[in-house]
């Protein structure tokens, strides 16, 4: 669990500081705030916490009517090396919220949603999908009984496994010198969601992300990575019928069907080429059926047009892979 927290940037705090801080109310902070030594904005400055980090509210005051929270809080200290320290100082309140704060839940919530936003905008924030998962994972560690609480550990869990993939994947030898990316990324976060709200829609999401570790990297002409891919999104439909995944998946899967159909041909296995081509056609037809609404099912008609005119689907001039 330590480690699994220090990949959140949450790091635990098993000093005798944070032991006397352990009956202290427990909290966060939902923007960027300076730590003082003192509650006074013209006092020495310890450091800055960003949003979502973890702190413990330790007294509070007001000065000159303005109300100030004195904190313990791990902070960063060197981002590549994950090291961190613990700083106690006053900071503006404002920005405090805590686990008895009047609809709490929400307010994190509500600034995990700006914050993830912020990381899809072109120009956004720096560092705003850190801030967005960092926060999710508060709301669900502080609020579990939280009707938001599935949601959020599935956002936080989300975001950390894609910044995680897309690390993956820009690696010069990631996919093209080490085609299996199986165990290349660390799947406990994504595991917890299942494993704390099983049979929801967060638990189905989580189990499509969990396919990423064992698809294979670029095909290179061959069959068995497209046959085995094809057969784990298949089984991902058939065990999670009602995600907002499946329609997704079966597309995925009767895309590498589509795609068999001329990798067969290069080793003149042409009875393994008709019978994919007859299947992806069948999991189209299913798709249509059982998913006709969203973009699914258009692609899903293109590819059986292709099919039908004998259009590559791999290989000159159809695509090399996809997810």
């Amino acid at each position: 669990m330590l480690k699994f927290w220090k990949q959140f940037g949450l790091t635990i705090v098993l000093s005798a500081t944070a032991c006397f801080a352990a009956d202290k109310e427990h909290g966060t902070v939902i923007g960027p705030v300076t730590l003082y030594v003192a509650p006074d904005a013209t006092a020495q400055q310890l450091g800055r916490l960003t949003r979502g980090r973890d702190i413990y509210l330790m007294d509070h005051t007001m000065v000159d009517g303005k109300p100030w929270s004195h904190l313990l809080a791990v902070v960063e200290v060197d981002a590549e090396r994950g090291t961190s320290r613990e700083i106690s100082g006053w900071v503006n309140a404002n920005v405090v919220i805590t686990i008895s704060t009047p609809n709490g839940d929400q307010i994190i919530y509500g600034e995990a949603v700006d914050s993830e936003s912020q990381a899809e905008m072109r120009g956004g924030r720096k560092h705003a999908a850190e801030d967005a998962m960092r926060l999710y994972y508060r709301l669900y560690e502080y609020f579990p009984t939280s009707p938001l609480a599935g949601e959020a550990l599935w956002r936080a869990a989300d975001i950390r496994w894609q910044m995680e993939k897309s690390d993956v994947m820009t690696r010069p030898s990631s996919r093209e010198m080490d085609p299996d990316l199986r165990n290349a990324m660390d799947d406990q976060t994504i595991k917890l969601v299942i494993k704390k709200f099983p049979h929801t829609k967060w638990a189905d999401l989580a189990s499509y992300d969990l396919i990423d570790n064992k698809l294979c990297g670029a095909w290179k002409g061959e069959a068995h990575c497209p046959e085995k891919e094809s057969d784990l999104y298949e089984k991902y439909v058939r065990e999670h019928p009602t995600s907002p995944k499946a329609a997704e998946a079966l597309y995925n899967a009767l895309f590498r069907e589509a795609a068999l159909v001329e990798i067969y041909k290069t080793t003149h296995e042409q009875d393994k080429s008709e019978h994919a081509r007859k299947k992806a056609i069948d999991l189209a037809q299913e798709l249509a059926a059982k998913y006709p609404e969203g973009d699914w099912k258009p692609r899903a008609m293109e590819l059986t047009f292709a099919l039908q005119q004998n259009i590559p689907i791999y290989g000159q001039g159809g695509a090399s892979s996809t997810k």
